[in-house]
C-alpha cells in the first residue's frame, strides 16, 4: 500500500513541476506569493510577527491558498487530459490513487509554507540586524507547522473531494474557490450575526484558555473538518464510475 501511494505521488509531482515550470503565469504567481508573504509582510509587520504566538500561527493558514492552487488538477486535470481512463485500469488501488493525490499536494502546500515561514525570519532578521537576532518563540513556531500541516491535509481532502466529480479543472479552481472563500469568511459573517455581548463573552472564554487550550480547540476543529473531507473522498471514489463518467 505505502509503494503504491509513493508510486503515484512520483506521478504527480513529476506533472506538478511540469505544470509550473512550464507555464510563466504559474512562475510568476508563486514569485509573488513569495514576495508578499515572505518578505513585504514580515517587513511591514516588525518583529512582533515572529515574536507573538498568536500572530506566528497566522501563517498556518497560508496552505489554504497554496494548496488550492494545484489541487484542481488532480482528477478532473486527468480527465481533461484523458488519461484518468489509463490511471483507474492500472494495478493500484483505490485507496493508494487518492492518498497519493492528496499527500502530494499536502507536501506540496505545507512545504512551501515551512519555505515562506524561513523566509519571513530571514527578512526580518536582516532588517533588524543591528539590534540582535530575531528568534520567535518555539510554541508559535511548533503550533505554525502544526497547524500548517492540519490545513494542508484539509484543504487538500477538500479539493480532492471536488476535482473528483469536476468535468474540467476551470470548474474545478472555481467551486474550490468558492468553498475556501466560504471557510475563510464565514467566520466573520457570523460575527456580525452574534450580539456583542456574546462577541465580548467569547472573547474573555478565548482569553481564560490561553494559548496551549486555543491551540487543542483549533486542532480538534480542523481534525474533524479534516476527517469528514477525507471520507467524503474515499466514498465518492468509485473506480467504475469515474471510469464511465
Amino acid at each position: 500500500m505505502i509503494e503504491d501511494v509513493l508510486v503515484v505521488m512520483w506521478k504527480e509531482w513529476k506533472e506538478l513541476k511540469q505544470f509550473l515550470g512550464g507555464t510563466k503565469g504559474s512562475r510568476f504567481g508563486l514569485l509573488v506569493f513569495f514576495a508578499v508573504f515572505g518578505i513585504f509582510f514580515p517587513l511591514q509587520g516588525g518583529k512582533e510577527l515572529m515574536q507573538t504566538p498568536a500572530a506566528i500561527l497566522l501563517w498556518g493558514w497560508l496552505p489554504l491558498f497554496l494548496v488550492t492552487m494545484v489541487v484542481a488538477d488532480s482528477f478532473a486535470g486527468e480527465r481533461e487530459r484523458h488519461t484518468l481512463e489509463t490511471l483507474l485500469a492500472s494495478r493500484l488501488p483505490d485507496r493508494a490513487i487518492l492518498y497519493g493525490k492528496i499527500a502530494t499536494a499536502v507536501l506540496y502546500g505545507w512545504g512551501l509554507t515551512l519555505c515562506i515561514l524561513v523566509m519571513n525570519l530571514l527578512s526580518i532578521n536582516v532588517m533588524y540586524w543591528n539590534t540582535g537576532p530575531v528568534l520567535p518563540p518555539l510554541l508559535g513556531l511548533a503550533a505554525a507547522a502544526g497547524i500548517g500541516l492540519l490545513v494542508a491535509a484539509m484543504s487538500a481532502s477538500l479539493g480532492v473531494l471536488i476535482s473528483l466529480r469536476s468535468p474540467t479543472v476551470r470548474q474545478a479552481q472555481q467551486t474550490i474557490s468558492l468553498m475556501v472563500m466560504l471557510l475563510w469568511f464565514a467566520p466573520f459573517f457570523l460575527a456580525l450575526l452574534i450580539p456583542d455581548s456574546w462577541k465580548k463573552a467569547m472573547a474573555e472564554s478565548f482569553q481564560d484558555l490561553g494559548m496551549p487550550r486555543l491551540l487543542a480547540f483549533l486542532t480538534a476543529v480542523l481534525l474533524i473538518l479534516l476527517i469528514v473531507f477525507l471520507r467524503l473522498a474515499v466514498y465518492r471514489f468509485q473506480r467504475a464510475r469515474l471510469i464511465i463518467d
